[in-house]
């Protein structure tokens, strides 16, 4: 039974530009009151504040290139600049300005160490409730309140928000290692039930014979001799099956040339039997390294897909496609002419060998991979196989 995928969302578009929409507001709603009263101050602040949306949009842009000491100067440098501001405005416009409190808050949440984020904390904190006193000209809960309110709220739902993620990443990487291993597990039963039904048995018919002969060798020489050729003759199947099972597991093919060669052979071969439909392949964008499991898993959905193309779909030209990047590491999608059928219905099997599109699905989402399915009947089918992009190995890793 396949094991349910649990996705952790990244916060919402509006989530993340949240604080920063607050501070565009706060800056540019300020300037514009300024100019509007037309206020003596308004050039010798107009800069200060340029410079600190400046700073701060460059900051932001620049967040992964900063290291762990130039983030604390950074966001120093901000709460230099907006505090001065705060304290050089009128104090008719000083409550307003305030607020840019709250995308500090969370710029000072993202500090590298649980000092610098409770030392930034502090400083912001005080510095609004100083120009909150002057602007109020003493004590004032309703001028107070509000500003400081805001901020520790944010603090306390951004830290809940980080736990939560957290605890949802570490879920999912606990349902990630259990598919892996419900994989694994379905992987030995497929193996066993192969081991059973070919090697099994016919390893036990094969010693039955030898047996048979040893008791006729030396009253029937001759029919001993021909059990013996028989034993010989399965010997040598068993061997060819066993190598098969063998390359089930990794292809020699794919192991020493990747899944490119891997694809392009299967092609080749399947459309080389007789009454075989005609089978092009090509690949799209530059390649990349993938894992052996994972190019093991988009070769065999490739084969079975292949093998519904030939054997019920009664097509005349099959398409296969290899494509590398955009929204996934690696694709492949199987597109024919045939008859197509009802997506509605229970899928497809592919006959004689267990392999069916539900199991193809299942192999890729214990992957963290996907199966689309689009066909209709008369239409021919179109297979599309996927690993996603956070699954991607860099060239030349395993």
């Amino acid at each position: 039974m396949p094991v349910a995928t649990l996705a952790v969302r990244r916060p919402s578009a509006s989530a993340r530009y949240l604080p920063h929409l607050v501070f565009l507001v706060a800056v540019v709603g300020t300037l514009v009151r300024l100019f509007e009263l037309n206020h003596e101050l308004c050039w010798r602040i107009a800069p200060p504040m340029a410079a600190l949306a400046l700073l701060y949009a460059a900051g932001l842009a620049r967040w992964d290139n900063l290291g762990s000491w130039a983030r604390p100067a950074w966001l120093g440098l901000l709460l230099l600049l907006w505090s001065w501001v705060a304290w050089n405005l009128p104090a008719r416009l000083t409550f307003g300005y305030t607020w840019l409190a709250v995308p500090l808050a969370v710029l000072a949440l993202r500090m590298p160490t649980r000092a610098a984020r409770t030392t930034a904390l502090g400083i912001l904190t005080a510095l609004l409730v100083a120009a909150l006193l002057r602007a109020a000209g003493g004590f004032d809960p309703d001028v107070l309140a509000p500003p400081v309110a805001a901020l520790w709220a944010t603090v306390f739902l951004y830290r809940a928000q980080q736990r939560l993620t957290r605890e949802l990443a570490a879920t999912r990487g606990e349902l990630a290692r259990q598919q892996q291993e419900a994989g694994r597990l379905a992987e030995r039963a497929r193996i066993a039930r192969d081991l059973h039904d070919t090697l099994a048995q016919e390893l036990s018919g094969s010693r039955m014979l030898l047996q048979a002969a040893e008791r006729a060798w030396d009253r029937r020489p001759d029919v001993a001799r021909r059990q013996v050729r028989a034993v010989t003759g399965a010997l040598g199947e068993h061997l060819a099956q066993t190598r098969g099972i063998i390359d089930d597991l990794t292809p020699p093919l794919l192991a020493r040339d990747g899944l490119e060669a891997a694809l392009r052979d299967l092609c080749a071969r399947t459309g080389s039997a007789a009454g075989a439909p005609r089978i092009t392949f090509h690949t799209e964008h530059e390649p990349c390294s993938l894992r052996t499991d994972q190019a093991v898993a988009l070769l065999r959905v490739t084969q079975g897909a292949l093998a519904n193309a030939c054997e019920h779909a009664r097509a005349r030209h099959v398409h296969v496609t290899l494509a590398y990047g955009g929204r996934a590491t690696a694709a492949v999608e199987v597109l024919d002419d045939g008859v197509g059928f009802d997506t509605t219905a229970p899928l497809l099997t592919v006959s004689g060998r267990g392999f069916g599109l539900a199991a193809a699905r299942d192999r890729l989402a214990v992957l963290g991979g996907t199966l689309s399915i689009d066909s209709e009947p008369g239409h021919g089918t179109r297979v599309h196989a996927a690993l996603r992009a956070e699954d991607r190995v860099p060239v030349g890793t395993r």
